[in-house]
């Protein structure tokens, strides 16, 4: 483990047609400066700049951040114009190479973009590389040069190393297109650490950490996971890959993923990474926050794309469309089932306990169940309408949507806990049945549909119907009920009885009102800030009773017993009164283990 050097890998080098020279050109500016050679462009080279990065499904329009796009052959300017939004055309002489010199503003601190200050830099060549239309196929060249780059900053990438020095400034390459795209890169004076995983060789860097982060502690549970999900995929063969790289930057607030094909990049809060023991702290210390869970959860589910959505694929992503959105109705297999595997390989891992295992299980139940959309979409619409509604977060999407991720998750519980019932197989065996039938390759619902009836021995059309296709509510009790577990009724929290998210950062915001709820039969909506109650008089004559409101728990407190009360919220700089009728009281589930050795054999890892 080193916190400073890097390997300089080398591979074979291969003349590319197309090439790219990223050098900083203002971290204070935020602004990358790039520069594109084609070694034999067309009569008139088309160039496009992508809309939306794979795994990410909104139309991002990267081009707003290009700027000052200049083309030349032999220091000469030729003729450039714009075609839409996002593509360009240059008349070019095909005789000689074409050099196009422009710069990026990289400001977005996502896994899906790109950012620069003086800090640190990360990119997506989604974000930075234009496509060279025609040539979308000929091998990519990308040198990373230390113009303008701070002294200390080292280069972490996916990519294959041609010519790279001790710190990974040099020159990379890419088969195609597809594979630069595919390969995030990381730049900083970051800590870097690795390890092996069956016998191949894994990197973590981690940007923005504290002195006080526990790196090795950090390596070996990711080395856990790696570990779990390899064994998973190929008991008996090796990974489909060389070599990995997880890119995590801890900050102060943010969380998120995005998978890659021998990468991930990874956001987490500082305060949620693996902490180094104190002097007087005993091991116990060591138990995993719910913070430092929730990382491992995210690094597995990444990993886990590895396989199930980077090469196990829908059928509509056999060859990307960067221009537009790129629709399919499969986002509950590949997001589903991967976020149901994430935390269940955990516990195959021994990262996590049994209970701490159903916890996370009925987070996930109970998420879904809270969201009236699930009555409105099924995970298959849902996953077709991601452009729209997913990634386009506002006050009514609770009510219009469901997630794929959340509802997927416990659509694959449903069928692995299924068939394990019925005797004939297991969820894994089924995903590596497609695995091995598509060869890791593009697959449809028909492919899914055949590796269950073939495994399980019958069948699960109406099961695909009513799960996948439909909105009636899932079985999952009744099919947990078998496995060792016991489930809880609990007071669901009072924004849920009332049919309400709200903020209480300096007051009572209403961020959503929930189809149905009592919030919504009184008249409130999302956007009112909810000011008082009150209360009619006690007997008559006496004054109506009102009182000033912050947080919800000041409603309940002041309610008492009274069923029925007025709220006062301000719209549009106007005070209304709301006529609320107060809910009856509303359930949430706690699952608890109740018979252990059932449970092993479901969560132990296979022998």
């Amino acid at each position: 483990m080193s916190a400073r050097t890097t390997v300089g890998r080398r591979a074979k080098p291969t003349a590319p047609g197309v090439d790219y020279r990223v050098a900083v050109l203002s971290t204070h500016a935020h602004l990358f400066a790039v520069t594109l050679t084609i070694a034999q462009p067309a009569a008139r080279q088309r160039l496009a700049l992508p809309v939306w990065i794979p795994g990410s499904y909104l139309v991002r329009e990267f081009a707003q951040h290009l700027q000052h796009l200049q083309a030349t052959q032999g220091g000469e300017p030729v003729p450039l114009r714009q075609l839409n939004k996002n593509s360009w055309q240059v008349e070019a002489d095909s005789s000689q190479s074409l050099e196009l010199r422009y710069q990026v503003y990289a400001f977005d601190a996502s896994v899906r973009t790109a950012f620069l200050d003086s800090t640190r830099g990360f990119f997506n060549a989604t974000s930075l590389c234009l496509r060279v239309l025609g040539q979308d196929q000929q091998p990519h060249g990308l040198t990373i040069v230390a113009d303008g780059m701070p002294a200390d900053w080292q280069v972490a990438t996916g990519l294959d190393a041609v010519d790279v020095d001790a710190v990974g400034l040099g020159r990379y390459q890419a088969a195609d297109y597809d594979e630069l795209a595919d390969c995030p890169v990381e730049l900083g004076s970051f800590w870097s650490g690795s390890f092996e995983a069956c016998g191949v060789p894994h990197r973590f860097v981690v940007s923005g950490a504290g002195g006080w982060f526990d790196g090795q502690r950090l390596l070996d549970d990711t080395r856990r996971i790696c570990e779990a999900q390899i064994a998973f995929w190929h008991p008996d063969s090796a990974a489909p890959f060389q070599r990995y790289v997880f890119m995590l930057h801890a900050s102060g607030e943010g969380y998120g993923g995005l998978e890659h094909r021998n990468s991930t990049a990874l956001i987490c809060q500082r305060t949620d990474l693996p902490k180094l023991l104190k002097k007087d702290e005993k091991p116990a210390a060591l138990k995993a926050t719910d913070g430092y869970t929730t990382l491992l959860g995210l690094i597995s589910h990444e990993y886990f794309h590895t396989w199930n959505v980077k090469r196990l694929r829908p059928a509509e992503f056999r060859r990307y469309d960067y221009d537009s959105e790129n629709h399919t109705e499969l986002l509950w297999f590949f997001e589903g089932f991967t976020s149901y595997y994430d935390d269940l390989l955990l516990r195959r891992a021994g990262l996590i306990d049994d209970a701490t295992y159903l916890n996370l299980v009925s987070k996930t139940f109970n998420q879904v169940q809270q969201t009236p959309g699930q009555r409105v979409q099924s995970v298959a619409q849902a996953s077709f309408d991601a452009w729209l509604k997913h990634y386009r977060v506002q006050e009514n999407t609770p009510n219009a949507t469901v997630s794929y991720y959340t509802k997927g998750a416990l659509v694959a519980l449903c069928f692995d806990l299924t068939l394990r019932a019925e005797g004939r197989s297991t969820l894994d065996e089924v995903m590596r049945e497609l695995w091995a039938r598509s060869g890791g390759g593009p697959i449809r619902e028909a492919d899914l549909a055949r590796a269950l009836k073939r495994l399980g021995g019958r069948a699960f059309d109406r099961e695909l119907r009513d799960w996948v296709h439909g909105t009636a509510d899932l079985p999952v009790l009744a099919l947990l009920a078998p496995q060792g577990t016991k489930v809880h009724q609990d007071k669901a929290p009072l924004a849920q009885q009332l049919g309400l998210r709200v903020g209480e950062s300096g007051g009572l915001t209403l961020k959503t009102v929930l189809r149905g709820g009592a919030a919504e039969a009184a008249g409130m909506a999302a956007g009112d800030e909810w000011l008082g109650v009150e209360f009619a008089p006690a007997r008559r004559g006496a004054p109506t009773e009102s009182w000033r409101v912050l947080k919800l728990d000041d409603v309940a407190q002041l309610r008492g017993q009274r069923q029925k009360l007025t709220a006062i919220v301000s719209r549009d700089k106007r005070l209304l009164r709301c006529a609320l009728d107060w809910p009856v009281e509303t359930q949430t589930v706690r699952l608890a283990v109740g018979d252990a050795g059932l449970l092993a054999r479901w969560l132990a890892p296979a022998a």
